[in-house]
């Protein structure tokens, strides 16, 4: 195994935030050909990325040293990082999540020499309520939800790099699902119950294959600048559950409109962007 790692000379590659999205785009860029050193915060989690990386570090965002080591001699960053909790995380775990691992990898970058390309993953949900009108990269953002004002610092963060020989490209993604993220069984899960909200609030989904291609896109071709990173489906929350629910035969979700929402995003999100520079989605009307 060691010998085989050694062996592989195509391009080098550093996945911050081995977790959904992270391992799926290691795996395939590790069949690609291509060294990939991943990132993971637990030594737990070391065995399972083992045979889908050439070399893996355990650190956190927080650990300036860590990220110094993960990026040198490297050519690509993907910074692909969520809290890590089985709950719904707090605005704190987000701060100490996101902003860490940004603020370290624009520093660590300074005296950086090797490093060409940054990929970031943000979220569509920074676009907040905007009542369920249309919004595309250059729309205002939100800044009232303390997540959200979390996630424009870190997208603030890096797109700040002022470095002339790195190219940075921010990706806000949709919703995720696709393997053992099925809508159909997280949803049909919520049959029959009463969820916070009206549900007229507008989604945005992305299958994990889109992300791991929409990913390669953008490093392929070098792209800068932000993009959103989101299917062609436009549904309410509601609309979304009855659509679920209906297809297999399940009591449809109820909602209590005198609470909150679980999501901050009420827009329709644009993916033309994406779309104008050559990316052709798989997944563009399919939720699984």
């Amino acid at each position: 195994m060691i010998e085989r790692k050694q062996q592989n000379l195509g391009k080098k590659v550093s996945i911050i935030g081995c977790g959904y999205v992270g391992k799926a785009v290691a795996n395939y860029w590790y069949k690609k050909g291509y060294f990939v050193t991943g990132t993971t915060t637990r030594e737990e989690k070391i065995s399972e990325l083992e045979s889908i990386t050439n070399n893996c570090i355990v650190t956190t965002g927080e650990n300036l040293q860590g990220i110094e080591t993960v990026i040198r001699d490297q050519e690509t960053i993907l910074v692909s990082i969520a809290p890590i909790s089985d709950r719904q995380v707090d605005a704190e775990a987000y701060a100490q999540t996101y902003l860490p691992t940004a603020k370290n990898l624009v520093k660590a970058l300074e005296n950086n020499s090797t490093v060409k390309q940054v990929i970031y993953l943000s979220s569509g949900s920074v676009y907040g309520d905007k009542k369920g009108e249309w919004v595309d990269e250059t729309s205002p953002l939100d800044t009232d939800s303390e997540y959200s004002q979390i996630l424009v610092d870190a997208e603030n963060v890096i797109l700040g790099l002022n470095k002339e020989t790195i190219k940075v490209c921010l990706l806000r993604l949709g919703g995720i699902y696709g393997p053992r993220r099925e809508l159909d069984k997280r949803i049909g899960r919520l049959t029959g119950k009463t969820l916070p909200g009206s549900g007229e609030n507008w989604t945005g989904w992305i299958h994990l294959d889109d992300i791991v291609e929409g990913i390669e896109f953008v490093h392929e071709k070098g792209c800068q600048g932000v993009y959103n990173l989101v299917n062609d489906v436009k549904l309410t929350s509601k609309d979304l559950c009855n659509l679920i629910c209906d297809r297999q035969r399940l009591k449809r979700v109820s909602w209590d409109g005198s609470k909150p929402p679980f999501s901050a995003l009420n827009a329709r999100v644009d993916n033309s962007k994406i779309k104008q520079e050559g990316y052709q989605f798989i997944y563009p009307d399919t939720l699984i």
